[in-house]
């Protein structure tokens, strides 16, 4: 377990209420502690941090709060499979409730088995969630296409529940394959309770570019004042409101609610370009620097905090290069030249990453391994894991000493549409697409 992931299983607990301790280690539904560092055990606030505290500023969280934030990180991290760290947590506790949590914990870990192939982990995709169908899907230029490759929320969240149903869980590919000491890629053990499997998620374009406005997205993402991230929508009627309206803050507030659905606080991918900024803000020097009405230190100030507040709850980020560009026919100087902007505008925002998500699902190969000048300038930038589309499969995968390579599941209305068609049977194992459909969207589905 790296130290990133001890630390957001702490983060996640150290913070509300603990779950009932049967409910944690069983890894199901029902009451969770929020996922994030916003307040003390019990909902409150540290001790001198709030208001009719008996307790100086100076002094910190009491020694029964201390222990209490230990039993809930525990209780966390048993809850979503990192047992050792849960253990480890325990440690320095004492109690006749320690040793049973230590107990339970340790039974646990005992008939946790590593799953069976790494190779046959699936992955699914979304772009933006579209909140007000009416809006999306009325007569206009971009409605067919909204129809096309978005989902809404309502089905989103009915998609969320059939897949944690089913028995699968939140992996990000860093649990799935890492470079060993010789600095090759290789498969890591995802252990889990039997019958459980791994799954990633990820979103394309999380930048609510200027041509969804107004149209019944979310507008950003942004951190409120408890720390939490959430999204800034406008309503039809014009007012702004903030919740959780995509669907990096739909699945934090599921995994708060259903910690079992997250393998050590993973979360999914957050595909990102650049040419219209990052997360809603507008952050291109390129596009923007021009543009008296927007203050683009403000903006990327804003961005940085909320990419290191998503880090914090369990999301990675990827390239979908600078402009969305055709990996596949684009020449290599205007690879280069994308690579450079994206390098240059968009990584110092969100930090480094190696995972890139081609646009379009235009790959640099077919099934072959990858090889030639465009790879090589992918891999000198540092990229060693690659995304591309197939959804005529439920998972396909290549490892090789370079690289991980991961065959992503389009999510949307065409795929939906063929598959009520019966045209192909994999979204099936993960949903019943009629049962999932929003009503608002059945005109497109004739």
């Amino acid at each position: 377990m790296s130290g990133h992931d001890s630390t957001r299983s702490m983060r996640a607990a150290i913070t509300g209420m603990g779950l009932a301790v049967a409910l944690a280690l069983g890894g199901c539904s029902g009451p969770a502690e929020p996922g994030s560092q916003r307040s003390a055990p019990g909902g409150g606030t540290w001790a001198g941090q709030g208001p009719g505290s008996s307790q100086g500023t100076e002094q910190g969280p009491s020694p029964e709060e201390r222990h209490q934030a230990g039993i809930d990180a525990a209780t966390t991290a048993a809850a979503q499979y990192d047992y050792t760290a849960a253990l480890k947590e325990l440690k320095p506790l004492a109690g006749q409730h320690v040793d049973d949590l230590t107990q339970k914990i340790t039974a646990q870990q005992k008939k946790a088995v590593t799953w069976k192939d790494n190779s046959q982990i699936s992955h699914l995709f979304f772009h933006s969630l579209i909140v007000d169908p009416k809006r999306a899907f009325d007569p206009g230029p971009s409605a067919q296409g909204y129809a096309d490759y978005m989902v809404t929320v309502k089905e989103f969240k009915a998609i969320l529940a059939s897949v944690y149903k089913k028995g699968y869980v939140l992996v990000n590919p860093h649990d799935i394959a890492r470079k060993n000491a010789q600095g090759d890629m290789e498969y890591r053990p995802i252990k889990l309770p039997k019958g459980k499997k791994p799954l990633v998620l990820s979103e394309d374009d999380v930048s609510y570019y200027e041509y969804m406005k107004g149209d019944g997205f979310a507008a950003n993402l942004t951190v409120d004042g408890a720390g939490k991230v959430t999204n800034t929508y406008k309503d039809p009627h014009g007012k702004t409101v903030r919740g959780a309206y995509d669907m990096p803050t739909i699945v934090d507030d599921f995994v708060e609610e259903h910690p079992g659905f997250s393998y050590r606080g993973s979360k999914g991918i957050i595909a990102l370009t650049g040419y219209n900024g990052v997360l809603g803000y507008r952050t291109s020097d390129i596009e923007y620097g021009d543009d008296k009405h927007i203050d683009l230190p403000a903006q990327k100030q804003q961005a940085k905090k909320v990419a290191a507040a998503l880090k914090d709850e369990g999301w990675v980020f990827a390239s979908h290069t600078w402009g969305h560009a055709n990996m596949t026919s684009s020449s290599l100087d205007r690879i280069k030249r994308d690579t450079r902007k994206w390098d240059d505008e968009v990584r110092p925002l969100i930090g480094d990453t190696d995972l890139l998500i081609f646009p379009f699902g235009a790959d640099l190969a077919g099934i072959e391994r990858y090889s030639g000048s465009k790879y090589r300038l992918m891999k000198k930038d540092g990229f060693d894991f690659y995304f591309g589309i197939d959804t005529s499969t439920p998972a396909w995968m290549q490892l090789t000493d370079d690289y991980l390579r991961q065959a992503r599941i389009n999510v949307d209305g065409l795929s939906m549409k063929a598959a009520m068609e019966g045209k192909h049977h994999v979204l099936e194992k993960f949903f019943d697409v009629e049962k999932v459909i929003d009503p608002a969207r059945k005109k497109y589905l004739k």
